[in-house]
């Protein structure tokens, strides 16, 4: 049976102060209206339909990668005239499904449990119980509960605005009635609008049964209007996410300060810390740790690895049971192998290191090749880039690297060879010999450092 998504996503959003269309403010790293559609396609539609109108082309090229019917609502004349604009693009039969791009955190699973109610006889409301209900359409049921309208908050009468039961704004309608109910909306209320819920009474008139899937979870309901409510949503939203993880066996020493912006994956007895950040896809094996105000961006680590706090980590694998930072800057094309020590004010970037290899103090390292049991003094670089095109360093197996050396690419230093403190390497180390360049050290007798003039 056909299933259409409509996603309503043309709103200005004048209240979040912003040139940006609302629906692409960013909720966990994502925009708002990215959280429906992924949400959405875990029902398997056959047809999505997003209406667009504030920012142009703007919201439709944020989704290029997603196969959507964009359909855009000019002028804004309310929800109903939204869906009016979709109609030609549903497929027959079936149910359509009513999302809005500025209520991010309706779950699938509250989708399906939507969907189950509706048929071709049947249409199924979100409602949600509020202590507070200002602002909301109301459900106005008779007293035997059946549901005979929504009434929308400035149309409501007092009696009507102390019901506290209210439309989500989310439903799912049989398709056939759906076209034909919102080609016959009329504008006439307050606002000047087409009110989708409108389409409730027309319902009503015709003895179609309407009825309601009631939230238990509040906050799946919750619209952003504000940057402040758009705040609200992400530490709700977090939370969920700390809960889940924690439900997994995660040990977080604050759940409430851990931001997780894309899909972390994680094995058993993993603790996080405080304050991190996680982001794109990062996945973290069995006994690993992850110290305080850490960020980590499409990252694997694997299992017994310690990255200590104030690490940033790019595009990169971290080894098992290496060690990183503090203070380490791992950058975007780095594999680190088992047992490799990242020691503050490391950074690697785009290289290979092989095992039981350390860089333990101030160090640059980019676009290399290491082997393994190889030692990288402090103050040690490798000058990989000439201002217009970047070389290799590679560095076999048990090679010592002094303190401060410049390693002047492309250079190779032999298995076993060793590398006096202070050497600007410029040719191949030979094997298992020590290679040095230093000037020649000299006293002056008598040199007396220069004295400030006076001040006139």
């Amino acid at each position: 049976m056909a299933l259409n998504v409509i996603i309503l996503a043309a709103g200005q959003g004048k209240r979040m102060y912003s040139v940006l269309p609302k629906v692409l403010h960013r909720l966990a790293g994502k925009p708002m209206l990215g959280h429906v559609i992924d949400a959405a396609l875990k029902l398997q539609p056959t047809k999505v339909c997003a209406v667009y109108g504030h920012g142009g082309s703007t919201v439709p090229n944020a989704f290029e990668n997603y196969v959507i019917t964009w359909v855009k609502q000019e002028p804004q004349l309310g929800t109903g005239h939204a869906v009016m604009q979709t109609l030609p693009h549903l497929d027959e039969g079936g149910t359509t499904l009513i999302l809005y791009g500025d209520v991010p955190l309706v779950t699938a699973e509250t989708m399906r449990a939507l969907l189950s109610i509706a048929n071709q006889d049947k249409f199924a409301l979100l409602t949600v119980k509020l202590e507070d209900p200002t602002g909301y359409g109301r459900i106005v049921r008779d007293n035997s509960g059946k549901i005979l309208s929504i009434v929308e908050h400035k149309d409501a009468t007092e009696a009507q605005r102390a019901i506290n039961e209210v439309n989500t704004g989310i439903m799912a309608v049989p398709t056939e009635h759906l076209a034909r109910w919102v080609s016959n909306l009329s504008n006439n209320n307050a606002q000047g609008e087409y009110y989708l819920t409108d389409i409730v009474a027309k319902a009503v008139d015709e003895g179609l049964a309407v009825e309601a899937h009631i939230l238990t979870r509040a906050w799946e309901s919750l619209g952003v209007n504000s940057k402040s409510q758009l705040a609200e949503l992400e530490r709700i939203h977090q939370r969920n996410i700390a809960e889940a993880l924690m439900e997994k066996g995660v040990a977080l020493a604050d759940p409430a300060r851990i931001d997780v912006r894309g899909n972390l994956v994680t094995g058993r007895d993993v603790f996080i810390d405080v304050n991190c950040i996680f982001e794109g896809e990062v996945a973290l094996a069995d006994h690993v740790t992850i110290g305080a105000n850490c960020v980590l961006k499409n990252v694997k680590v694997q299992a017994g690895a310690r990255i200590e706090p104030f690490c940033h980590l790019e595009d990169a694998v971290i080894g098992s049971t290496s060690r990183i930072g503090p203070y380490a800057r791992i950058r975007p094309g780095t594999i680190l192998a088992e047992d490799v020590h990242i020691g503050n004010f490391v950074e690697v970037k785009n290289s290979q290191i092989a095992a039981h290899s350390k860089a333990n103090h101030l160090a640059y390292i980019g676009d290399a090749t290491i082997g393994s049991n190889v030692n990288i003094g402090a103050g040690t670089i490798t000058c990989n880039y000439d201002g217009a095109n970047k070389y290799r360093t590679v560095i076999e197996d048990d090679v010592f690297i002094g303190s401060d050396t410049q390693l002047v690419a492309p250079v190779t230093v032999k298995r076993g060879a060793t590398i006096g403190a202070g050497t600007t390497l410029t040719m191949e180390a030979p094997e298992g010999q020590l290679t040095l360049s230093r000037a020649k050290q000299v006293t002056i007798n008598g040199w007396m450092r220069p004295l400030k003039k006076p001040k006139a």
